[in-house]
């Protein structure tokens, strides 16, 4: 049975017409299971953090490829926000409706106060697909990007900041 968060993810979808392809799974707790995912829907998930300063003050929701590591120093700098830490669940709950395990851009049509901000690694924006969480993390979406940030973003009152962070290649 669909909870009521994630049936909302459709409707706001439908009256959009954004088209998504969705997969149905157990909660994927392990990178095997999001690759399984990821061919299965024909899209690399994001890895989407949610974050906020030192003093809570500031939240943002950052989409990254999957396979990119996270150091916040690289983040901080381009946002001009200093000591950027992982957000506790309760803000998460709190401002996007979602449980950790599920965070997932579709959580801004909860932000009705835009509480939190969003941050797209320029690799992400410049895809044709993200794969995300309809807010709850037993099932998966494939969406067009352009919808997101054309369709979507707009009707959730929410804008896009894209970021670039290294990718940190191995040096052999």
């Amino acid at each position: 049975m669909r909870q009521e968060k994630e049936l909302a993810v459709y409707s706001l979808l439908e009256k959009l017409g954004i088209e998504y392809t969705r997969v149905d799974h157990e909660a994927a707790n392990t990178m095997e299971a999001c690759q399984e995912i990821d061919k299965q829907l024909g899209v690399f998930m994001c890895k989407n953090l949610f974050l906020c300063n030192r003093q809570k003050t500031e939240f943002y929701l950052l989409l990254m490829p999957g396979d990119k590591p996270f150091k916040t120093k690289d983040l901080s700098a381009q946002i001009g926000s200093a000591r950027l830490s992982f957000a506790d669940a309760e803000f998460m709950e709190k401002y996007l409706n979602i449980l950790p395990g599920a965070v997932s851009v579709m959580g801004l049509m909860n932000d009705v106060d835009n509480k939190v901000k969003l941050l797209i690694d320029r690799e992400v924006a410049e895809s044709e697909y993200i794969g995300c969480h309809p807010c709850v993390n037993t099932s998966s979406l494939k969406i067009m990007t352009k919808d997101i940030m054309e369709k979507f973003l707009s009707e959730v009152n929410h804008e896009a900041t894209i970021v670039d962070l290294p990718c940190y290649e191995s040096v052999l």
